[in-house]
């Protein structure tokens, strides 16, 4: 038999998974603890015996995921030199179209950041340092001005599934040679 505590873990994730999809599916201000109860399978008084509010339980699937977004996009930056790291940038960002859940729950927490500070504060640390280990990643291969060019490849990114969410049509490949342009040093 689990014990409590793992329990407890396994209810925690359960109701970060149901938030982080019902924000895509229904919108952040329309997700309620009833909602994300039903969608984890589990007593809604577990969902404040776990979050204090449920804006808090939106920031943290929020945090989380944008936690694990951005270390795959550093990662597959990492992993390769500056033009070749474009590319595998580029392949990751390709499996978001920009309306499928986690592309509306990053959108959804940008919004909410402006009302939640803590949201605010958690996004813009994470931002901060994804782009301060793309601009070391640009460093260490000798590219010029790697601070600008982190912001503007983190800025990028974020405008690129923008642009996909109002069109779908949009090919991340095109932007695939001007990018290795810009990180050719």
């Amino acid at each position: 038999m689990p014990k409590s505590a793992d329990r407890g873990r396994r209810t925690r994730e359960q109701l970060l998974d149901a938030a982080a999809g019902l924000v895509g599916e229904v919108g952040w201000g329309a997700v309620t603890t009833r909602l994300v109860a039903e969608r984890a399978g589990v007593n809604a008084a577990l969902v404040h015996y776990h979050f204090s509010s449920v804006q808090e339980l939106l920031s943290t699937a929020a945090l989380q995921f944008a936690a694990k977004a951005l270390e795959e996009s550093a990662r597959a930056l990492s992993l390769a030199d500056p033009a070749d790291g474009i590319e595998r940038m580029l392949e990751e960002l390709a499996r978001y179209t920009g309306t499928d859940p986690e592309s509306l729950l990053l959108a959804e927490a940008f919004l909410a950041a402006h009302r939640l500070p803590a949201l605010r504060a958690g996004l813009s640390s994470l931002v901060a340092e994804f782009r301060k280990r793309v601009a070391d990643w640009l460093r260490a291969a000798d590219v010029r001005d790697a601070e600008a060019v982190a912001l503007l490849l983190g800025a990028a990114i974020d405008g690129l599934v923008l642009h996909r969410a109002l069109d779908e049509s949009v090919d991340f490949r095109v932007v695939a040679a001007p990018f290795r342009r810009l990180v050719a040093g």
